[in-house]
């Protein structure tokens, strides 16, 4: 499978100069490409090529090749909504291919720059650059983040063999207090996420109202910082349910909850939360790394699981009487909602197997 890695570079005082004006025409001729297509209303790469790639050669100094990425750059961008021109930040990522960025072993990496080519080290290899097996393919994204410069390499990692079907399935249950309840009962709690994500949110506002150079300064320290909790987070909620799945010889199985926010209506003091819950991403986490350990993961409809008896069967509305209780008003079974959803979840993933085998 495809993994992607993000590799530190040290670049010296020279070379750091050398990257950040690199980036800085790689990404004002990428506005310029974007300007004519948006004008020309076309996001054909030759037909674009044509019209600016002499001019960024001459205005911009760039090589033919860095040309050539900043036009295809634009296209991409152009292409995903037509109605809007596209517009790249000064020091946004810039995509680098085999015939201007090749490796020299694994801690050294060679960079085409406005003023040449910079033999920059790699001080951090990665997780999955290690493996003999595992191999960088296609191209990297140079990106500058927080001061430092990083490479985004794609890594073909292969993927252990199958070992059939699973011994059983693990349901797991998305939520937003509790971020994931799998089918025996264990929970892990959203709290601190939230109240995370509270604190910032009030700090922002009076930073933001306060309008100093030193409070601008500060909201641009801690702008990241909430991100990287929370992913932070998913990773340790993934690895633990993937590890509970491999110890057990058991699968994963995920309620499939895309266009969740478009057909939910929560209250106007929940709409926050709704909107910053990063359930995509832990399910993310779940599958590459489910995947990369061998075990097998299935999507299943979500539809109905918290309001479905696991013991009778019986679907009935009243059966939540509130967000943390499920009481059955038919076999009086009582329990908490989410771990009977989990329940419900894992064993729609067992008639899914069911019918894939018939």
């Amino acid at each position: 499978m495809l993994v992607t890695e993000m590799l530190k570079l040290a670049p010296s005082a020279e070379q750091r100069e050398a990257l950040l004006a690199t980036m800085r025409a790689c990404n004002a001729a990428a506005n310029r490409v974007a300007e004519v297509a948006f004008e020309q209303r076309t996001a054909n790469k030759i037909a674009l090529q044509k019209l600016v790639y002499a001019d960024l050669r001459h205005e911009f100094g760039l090589s033919a090749q860095m040309a050539i990425r900043s036009i295809a750059k634009a296209c991409e961008a152009y292409k995903r909504d037509k109605k809007i021109k596209p517009a790249f930040r000064k020091l946004g990522a810039v995509a680098y291919d085999p015939r201007i960025l090749t490796w020299k072993g694994r801690d050294a990496v060679s960079i085409l720059t406005l003023t040449g080519r910079a033999l920059i080290p790699v001080v951090y290899q990665g997780r999955w650059t290690q493996g003999p097996e595992n191999r960088i393919r296609g191209q990297a994204d140079l990106v500058y983040h927080d001061g430092m410069f990083f490479l985004a390499v794609v890594i073909d990692v292969p993927e252990p063999p199958g070992g059939g079907e699973p011994d059983g399935w693990l349901g797991v249950d998305l939520g937003i207090v509790n971020l994931a309840t799998d089918s025996t009962g264990e929970a892990h709690s959203g709290k601190g996420v939230r109240a995370v994500r509270r604190r910032n949110a009030a700090l922002r506002a009076r930073l933001q109202a306060k309008g100093t150079k030193s409070a601008k300064r500060l909201l641009k320290k801690r702008r990241r910082k909430e991100s990287r909790f929370a992913r932070d987070v998913n990773h340790v909620i993934s690895k633990h349910l993937v590890g509970k799945a491999k110890g057990t010889r058991s699968g994963i199985a995920l309620e499939d909850l895309e266009g969740i926010r478009d057909r939910v209506t929560v209250r106007k003091a929940q709409r926050a939360d709704l909107h910053s819950w990063s359930f995509h991403q832990l399910r993310t986490f779940v599958m590459y790394k489910a995947a990369l350990t061998g075990v097998p993961v299935r999507l299943v409809d979500a539809r109905n699981t918290s309001r479905t008896c696991h013991r009778c069967g019986q679907c009935k509305k009243k059966n939540r009487p509130s967000r943390d209780d499920f009481r059955c008003v038919d076999c009086g079974f009582a329990g908490p909602a989410d771990h009977n959803a989990a329940i419900n979840i894992g064993r729609r993933a067992v008639s899914h197997a069911a019918i894939d085998a018939a």
